[in-house]
């Protein structure tokens, strides 16, 4: 029986605007995809996801990599945009009983973010790859969040937009779901089970 519903924060919860970026490329006279390109590019990505080094230190390194740092200061204070309906959906599910949370792979500035953007109390954990020192889908860091909410595997359902992230769920027998829109969230949620509207 489903215990937790799991999140990824963002691509479920908080969405970035491409076109922002690329407009922020394009007036500092970089090509398009610059940016994304050397930031998530490994090692870097994982140095910053595994609490490594600094947010901060990683956009300096973008910076100088791309040859802009006004661009890269930009591109790390960017607006994001809140689904409400994931926060509506989470508020129901702990109203039925269970337990919501966020796995993400984030930086040393997420409890800042989450503070910020005022969703901490919507969740009853917000789990930090920054903090834990592995990212997804490594099975320890889903170890780390089954350990800190003391449930098993197969009481946890995941959503994830990103499919190669739901991997150490599957290994750990999650109920995974790759991640589409709310109602296709709400369907599959009922197809395991758990009662949503």
């Amino acid at each position: 029986m489903i215990r937790v519903v799991l999140f990824d924060l963002d691509g479920v919860i908080r969405h970035f605007d491409p076109d922002h970026l690329a407009d922020i490329e394009r007036r500092h006279g970089l090509a398009n995809g610059t940016i994304a390109g050397i930031a998530f590019a490994k090692p870097l990505i994982d140095e910053v996801t595994t609490g490594r080094i600094t947010r901060a230190e990683w956009v300096r390194h973008v910076g100088e990599a791309s040859g802009s740092a006004p661009a890269a200061a930009e591109w790390g204070v960017q607006p994001a945009a809140l689904d409400e309906a994931i926060l509506d959906l989470s508020d129901e599910l702990r109203n039925s009983g269970l337990k919501t949370a966020v796995l993400t792979n984030g930086t040393d500035t997420i409890p800042a973010e989450v503070t910020s953007m005022g969703i901490a109390d919507r969740f009853d954990a917000i789990f930090n790859s920054a903090d834990i020192g592995f990212v997804k889908p490594d099975v320890r860091a889903f170890e780390h969040v089954l350990d800190a909410l003391g449930v098993t595997g197969s009481e946890v359902f995941f959503t994830d937009d990103s499919a190669s992230k739901l991997v150490g769920a599957d290994r750990l027998s999650m109920r995974t779901h790759l991640f589409a829109g709310v109602d296709d969230l709400r369907d599959a949620l009922r197809a395991a089970g758990v009662g949503v509207r």
